[in-house]
Order: C-alpha cells, then structure tokens, then sequence
C-alpha cells in the first residue's frame, strides 16, 4: 500500500482517485472546496463532476492543503493548468521531504510557454522532488469510473520512476505503458486540445466525416512539428498521448474542448461557451500558448493559428475554414524534407 494524494477533484482527478483506492492505496483526494469534501468523505459522490458514480468509501477527502501533502509520498497534480502554479506555491510551503509527483494536467503555459513539469520544476525546491512522472493518454474520466479499458502513458527520464507508478495505477481496467520522452507526452496532451477544439469547431459548423478527418490527420502533423522541433521524439505522436489522444479527444461527447468547440462553430461567443460549459476548457488558454510556440520556434501551425484568430481575434469560423482550404499548395510530408 502507497499513501498517495490526489490533488483537485475534478473528473479527472477523482477517476484517479477511485483507482488508485480501488487498487488498495491509502489515497487521500484534495478539493479547495471544504463542502466538495464533505460530499465526499459523509455521501461517497462527487455529484458535480461524476454524478451517478458512487465513490470508495476507503477514498477519503480533505480541504486542508497540508493534510495532504502530509499523508503522502507520491502526490499526483490533477489541478487545471492555470492553477498548477499557484498550488505548487502553497504546496511548497508544507514540503518536508522528497515526494514522487505524478501530473496529469494538459497544457502550456501562455507566455512563460512552459510545460506542467517545467513549472513544477519552477516552483517546488528540487530538495522534495524524487522525480516528476507525467500521466497522459486517451482517458475520459467518465468511462474509466465504469472500468471501460483505458490505456494510457507513464513517462520520465528515470524509467524506475515510470515503473513505479505503472505499478501504481495498473490494474484490470487501466492499463500503463511507460516512456521516457517526457517532451512529447506533455507536448501531445496539450495541443491535442487544441486541435480537439477546431474539430468541435468543424462538427458545429456542420461539416461532416471527410473534413474531421482531415482535421485531425493535419492536426496531428503539426503537433509532431512543433514537438520535433522542442525535442520531443517523433514517435511518441504516433503513441497513446499523441495519436490517441487526439483521437477521442476529437471525436467523443465526454470532451470539453470537442464541446466548446462545437459551440464556437454553431455561433457562440468565446465567454458564452465559457459560461455554459462551468469547468475549464484547457484547450482555449493552450492555443494561445501553442501559438506562441510556433513563433518561437518558426513552425507553421495553420490550423492552430486559424483557431487562434476565432478564440481571440474575432475571426468569423466559416472564413476562417475558407483560409485553411485556399492555402498555398504543399508536399504533404514537407516538414520532413525541411
């Protein structure tokens, strides 16, 4: 038995939660939100973000930060990315030793344009890492609580970390695969959230199965080119938390970013979709953070770009489509002899 903490309870983070109990971790699950707690530990749901799942009763739940961080030796990060920081921060505060961390959040970090583990690395004194793992795959919160199989990537440099909590979360229903390229891991579970959006984007304005397709083909050519270009390996685009995770993410109902998306493309304002969805759609801060990227690192990002000019600049979504289909004619694999 490993005590572990899982930080926010969202979806995701209270899925994970659930394995890792399920599994016989002394798991401890934190919430900033004291009545969400509550929920918890008196009633066993999370009727918020899992309604109709009924939780462990051996999963217990706290508002206390420090309790937490107190209970556990490996401590898995399930906060959005906009608030990995600042809970890095307060964590920082009640660290007294070295702790495995585990993230499973996906995105970049507009402007500093760093990546979660980047960040961790900022903000948490090197002398209470043990290592940083990054957990990252095609992996809908709602169907792992009705034990769907589920397969999905451990990766770190140090591969006995990987291996560790492989071992951690494995079981019947959950299936880990490990990997050391921690650049395309993270970089694949960002921007599939980008591309996911422009899909959802594609499906509201009522364009059918030829052009998702090729969405999420493109969409994924340019994650392996900006991902290349950071130092990921190009394989790893082609693995779970690349190709995979682009896949459900474009095409399921569960998705945020696919469900914001279709909004967008049916006529919605950005913060009317904001408004209507009331949990965090990571794809929209990501997009401004890939965009960058790709001025930084010269890489052309079209489809990224042309999402950009809807989210921020108020470009209409039919002509943006019109601008992605009338560019210049290309080598499909250019990149490549680039």
């Amino acid at each position: 038995m490993d005590k572990v903490a899982v930080l926010g309870a969202g979806s995701w983070g209270t899925a994970l939660a659930i394995v890792l109990a399920e599994n016989g971790h002394d798991c401890l699950l934190w919430s900033h939100r004291e009545e969400q707690a509550n929920e918890i530990n008196e009633q066993h749901t999370n009727a918020k973000y899992l309604p109709s799942v009924q939780l462990p009763t051996t999963l217990r739940a706290t508002h206390i930060l420090a309790d937490a961080v107190a209970h556990a030796d490996v401590i898995v990060m399930a906060v959005p990315t906009k608030g990995i920081r600042e809970t890095c921060q307060k964590m920082m505060k009640t660290l007294g030793r070295e702790i495995l961390f585990v993230h499973v959040s996906k995105g970049i970090e507009p402007d500093s344009l760093l990546r979660i583990s980047e960040i961790m690395r900022e903000e948490i004194d090197e002398a209470f890492i043990e290592d940083i793992v990054v957990l990252s795959g095609p992996s809908h919160a709602e169907e792992v609580v009705l034990h769907h199989p589920t397969t999905v990537a451990a990766a770190c440099e140090n591969l006995a970390s990987a291996e560790r909590v492989q071992d951690l979360f494995m079981n019947q229903y959950f299936r880990i695969y490990t990997n050391q390229d921690v650049i395309g891991v993270e970089m694949g579970g960002a921007l599939k959230n980008v591309i996911a959006l422009a899909a959802g984007v594609t499906d509201g304005l009522g364009y059918g199965d030829n052009a998702k397709a090729a969405l999420i083909t493109r969409g994924l050519a340019e994650m392996s080119r900006l991902g290349v270009k950071m130092g990921a390996e190009p394989l790893t685009f082609s693995g779970l938390a690349g190709m995979g995770d682009l896949i459900v993410t474009c095409t399921s109902v569960h998705s945020r970013n696919w469900r914001a998306g279709n909004m967008l493309g049916k006529g919605m304002t950005l913060q009317e979709v904001l408004d209507q969805m009331g949990m965090v759609v990571e794809g929209v801060r990501t997009t401004k953070g890939a965009h960058q990227l790709a001025e930084k690192y010269d890489v052309i990002m079209p489809i990224t770009s042309a999402l950009f000019e809807v989210l921020f600049e108020e470009q209409n979504a039919n002509e943006g489509v019109e601008k992605l289909m009338q560019r210049m004619k290309t080598h499909e694999m250019a990149w490549l002899f680039e």
